[in-house]
């Protein structure tokens, strides 16, 4: 990247000192035309500068996407192989000693939550290129949303929190929706994988869902550290994530809240984020045309 700035420059400068010379040259030897000369030198000029800035900035977006796909690469090798590595040493201690059912039982239990990482993460990015391919349709159809969003607390309200209830559920039910269940429970599983990771341990989770008039809101809201109005802009785009590389804690490959963006977008429905009160983020969704 620093390579092609610098013969970018270079050739802006090269191309500026012969517009200068040739502008020279032309109003010496013919000095009745030095007002058109000058104008339209001024022209190219203007249009060459814009080019060049135009250029630059297409450089640097390619620059800051290439190092998000290299930061993707790299959270989702760690991804995979933090759960793998796990359950690899939980079969490991089963087999090697001689435990009892309910040791059995636990080891056995913590090695399909890191299978169900797996599979989240394996849904995730199939689903992400599956979106990149413009062809590609959503097979819709009229199903319960209520089941589905209980069916996602549950599963996940098992590892969000031990000690007490960490996701906290207002579903109204009984709300059917025309849509493609299996993008909607990526979308309602990204929203919820979202905000358990983003707030303290055993942090308070609420989820809503609701009909209003003909219309179905969906909520899910945290009450970690928030979202600030600048990266409010940024959070939905592909390989994105809150914060930087350095400070970073939380896992994720900064393909949920692209996927729910866009799987919401072919559903015609909105996303929108709120601050929370005291603190932490609102993320609402409503649900118009396919409501059934």
């Amino acid at each position: 990247m620093k390579r092609a700035l610098f013969w970018l420059y270079l050739l802006a400068f090269y191309a500026l000192c012969q517009l200068i010379s040739w502008g020279y040259i032309f109003i010496k030897y013919v000095p009745e035309r030095k007002g058109m000369i000058i104008g339209e030198g001024m022209i190219f000029l203007a249009i060459f500068i814009m080019a060049v800035i135009r250029l630059k900035k297409h450089l640097e977006h390619e620059r800051n996407y290439h190092q998000q796909q290299t930061n993707f690469l790299l959270s989702v090798t760690h991804e995979l192989k933090s759960p793998l590595a796990s359950v690899k040493l939980y079969l490991q201690t089963i087999l090697k000693r001689d435990l009892d059912r309910e040791q059995q039982q636990m080891f056995l239990g913590n090695s399909l939550k890191d299978i169900e990482r797996l599979d989240y993460l394996v849904e995730n990015v199939l689903l992400a290129t599956k979106l990149e391919n413009r062809s590609f349709s959503f097979p819709k159809e009229d199903f319960e949303l209520t089941e589905l969003v209980n069916n996602v607390v549950d599963r996940l309200q098992k590892n969000a929190c031990k000690s007490q209830q960490a996701i906290v559920g207002q579903i109204e039910p009984g709300v059917m929706i025309y849509a493609d269940k299996f993008a909607i429970t990526n979308v309602v599983s990204n929203l919820i994988e979202n905000a358990i990771k983003y707030s303290p341990p055993c942090g308070h989770i609420n989820v809503l869902l609701k009909k209003q008039d003909d219309k179905i809101i969906f909520e899910v809201a945290d009450f970690g550290e928030g979202i600030s109005e600048a990266e409010k802009k940024l959070i939905f785009n592909k390989f994105y994530r809150v914060g930087n590389e350095a400070t970073r804690k939380t896992k994720g490959t900064g393909l949920g809240l692209y996927i729910v963006k866009t799987v919401l977008q072919k559903h015609e429905a909105s996303i929108r984020v709120k601050d929370n009160t005291p603190n932490g983020s609102v993320f609402e969704v409503i649900f118009g045309n396919y409501a059934s």
